[in-house]
């Protein structure tokens, strides 16, 4: 009777100890991995290393020496060898490990294995990093980091490098306006656009970058960032004033450049190779970012007047996304459709935005105008994002590269506190002084009682 007892607690204990590291895998995942997932994931990727890779059919004949040695030494059959395998080093999400490839086999060998050694290992998905020539990197993430987004600790940024999302091998996705200076970002009602811009745009804020805001919803969407940006156009009539802005202010630092570099006024701008980079720190202007959201609003007309003042806006769009990177404006465009049905040159300007973030859209041709043309196969990824993910997106450019990424949750009192504290870094650009936004002060709450005057009588 003592036996069963003592059987029956042991099977209770277990019963329990299983429960709870279920509950643990499925409410916080990345306390399970760091004490149930990792070492288990560790045994069995020691454990079956070497048939893992048989079976993925990544094992060479060894070299002749090699198979003469194990001949001589052991009088066994000579198996296929598996690439040399590096140290295993855990993260918080999971675990990497380089391989060094046998002659013949090349990163694509490895990559098109991913999915299997994913399952043969345990983890959740497997991501190979070429490093150098015949040695990749195999990140082995342990969890789903995308349902619950959380940053890296260490954020490598700088000038113009903001980290504003998670990709999904757990690493930070940097918006790098250097080497993708505009970018078109797509989603739907509720898809996590809004989210994406506002943690762009609360990141810049830390630096000493003019951000400038078209945003013809009446500004509901950039209003509450005021204190930060040093234009805002809250409609059409506005944008179509302050676009022309940008445009001369954009003439103004190319001849800058010329009259540094010693070149002929009257030389134009599409032959002027250099930027403002090159220019000294004390004489380079400060750098522009322009955001616009919902971008078809300043496509849709009603009348005649109000197509020559569309034709006229799109035009210098065109000419800012064609040469504003090297005078140091950037385009950051935002909507839930950007195709040629928005009328004349909208697929030219969609066609100068190098970076594409697709968010959960309505249909397969709303994916297709954002990633369609730049990486084909990254556009089911774009039509399977859940209603239920918010913030989630794929994110590719013109390389033809692709990933996953979720934005983190901002909330807009924080953002718009950020503004308000950064706001004595916007850079001082008198082109944009007649659109600075009106920013109302802040009310004071009265420790005591307050004095009102008195009414007049007459």
């Amino acid at each position: 009777m003592t036996d069963l007892v003592t059987w029956a607690e042991l099977g209770g204990s277990l019963a329990a100890i299983g429960g709870a590291a279920a509950y643990a895998r499925h409410a916080h995942p990345a306390a399970y991995w760091s004490t149930v997932g990792l070492p288990l994931s560790v045994v069995r990727l020691l454990a079956s290393y070497s048939s893992t890779m048989d079976a993925c059919g990544l094992t060479v004949e060894p070299s002749r020496w090699r198979a003469l040695a194990v001949r001589a030494a052991t009088r066994r059959e000579v198996r296929p060898v598996p690439p040399r395998r590096g140290v295993i080093r855990p993260t918080t999400t999971g675990l990497r490990m380089r391989l060094r490839l046998a002659p013949g086999q090349e990163p694509a060998d490895v990559a098109a294995s991913a999915e299997r050694l994913r399952h043969a290992w345990g983890v959740h998905a497997v991501h190979v990093r070429d490093v150098k020539p015949g040695v990749v990197e195999l990140r082995l993430v342990g969890f789903d980091v995308l349902r619950k987004v959380r940053m890296p600790r260490r954020l490598d940024g700088g000038p113009l490098q903001i980290p504003v999302a998670l990709r999904e091998d757990a690493t930070a996705f940097v918006r790098d306006y250097q080497a993708v200076p505009h970018e078109l970002v797509l989603g739907a009602t509720l898809s996590g656009k809004s989210m994406y811009l506002r943690n762009l745009l609360t990141r810049l804020a830390a630096q000493p970058v003019a951000l400038v805001g078209i945003d013809c919803k009446r500004g509901v969407e950039l209003a509450p960032f005021a204190p930060r940006l040093s234009a805002l156009a809250t409609d059409p009539d506005q944008a179509a004033e302050l676009l022309p802005a940008l445009v001369k202010e954009m003439e103004g630092r190319y001849d800058l450049i010329k009259a540094r570099q010693g070149i002929a006024p009257g030389t134009p701008e599409e032959l002027i190779t250099s930027d403002v980079w090159g220019l000294p720190e004390d004489e380079r202007p400060a750098p522009i970012v322009l955001f616009i959201d919902e971008v078809a609003e300043l496509f849709l007309v009603a009348t005649r007047k109000e197509e020559e003042r569309r034709d006229e806006m799109v035009t210098q769009l065109i000419r800012l996304a064609q040469l504003g990177r090297a005078a140091g404006i950037y385009l950051e465009v935002c909507g839930q459709r950007f195709g040629s049905e928005l009328g004349k040159g909208a697929t030219m300007l969609r066609a100068q935005l190098t970076g594409r973030v697709c968010h959960r859209v309505n249909d397969e041709a709303s994916a297709k105008m954002a990633l369609g043309d730049i990486a084909p196969e990254a556009v089911l990824a774009a039509c399977a994002i859940a209603a239920e993910l918010p913030g989630l997106a794929v994110v590719g450019d013109t390389s033809g590269g692709w990933s996953r990424i979720r934005t983190s949750y901002l909330s807009l009192a924080d953002a718009a506190a950020t503004c308000r504290a950064t706001a004595d870094l916007a850079p001082d650009v008198p082109a944009l002084h007649p659109f600075r936004p009106y920013v109302p002060p802040m009310p004071v709450e009265a420790s005591g009682p307050v004095a009102t005057a008195r009414p007049v009588t007459e």
